[in-house]
C-alpha cells in the first residue's frame, strides 16, 4: 500500500486537562501516515487519483480550531483526526501522532501514537 505523510504539521490550540492549561492555546504537533486508497497517481501523475494532503491539513485545522466540544486529551485529537481522514478521504488505513510539548517539568514533549484501518 502506498502512503502520504504529514510530519510536524503544527498548531495552537487550547487542549489540557488541567485549568492552567486551558488558558491560552498551546503548541501541538501532528505526525500522520494516511493509506492511499489507490496507486493510480503516479503513473497519472493526476491529484484526483490520490488524496490532496493540502486539503487534509486545510480541513484538520478547520476542524481542531471549531470544534464545538473542547477537546481535552491527546488521544482525543488523534481519534478525531483518525476519523476525518478515514471518512471523508477513504484513506484505508491512517497512522496519527499528536505531540504537546514542556508540559510536565522534565518532559520535553508527550504525546500518543494510534493506527487505524487495514494496510491490506
Amino acid at each position: 500500500m502506498d502512503s502520504l505523510f504529514l510530519r510536524d504539521f503544527r498548531l495552537e490550540l487550547i487542549i489540557g486537562v488541567y485549568e492552567w492549561e486551558r488558558k491560552v492555546p498551546q503548541p501541538i504537533r501532528l505526525d500522520i501516515e494516511l493509506g492511499l486508497p489507490s496507486s493510480q497517481a503516479g503513473q497519472s501523475d493526476n491529484v484526483a487519483d490520490t488524496i490532496d494532503y493540502g486539503v487534509v491539513a486545510q480541513r484538520i485545522k478547520e476542524y481542531l480550531h471549531t470544534t464545538p466540544q473542547p477537546i481535552t486529551l491527546v488521544e482525543s485529537v488523534a481519534e478525531h483526526v483518525a476519523t476525518i481522514i478515514r471518512s471523508e478521504f477513504g484513506s484505508p488505513w491512517v497512522k496519527i501522532s499528536v505531540t504537546k510539548f514542556a508540559i510536565v517539568p522534565g518532559i520535553k514533549e508527550l504525546g500518543i501514537t494510534i493506527e487505524r484501518g487495514s494496510r491490506t
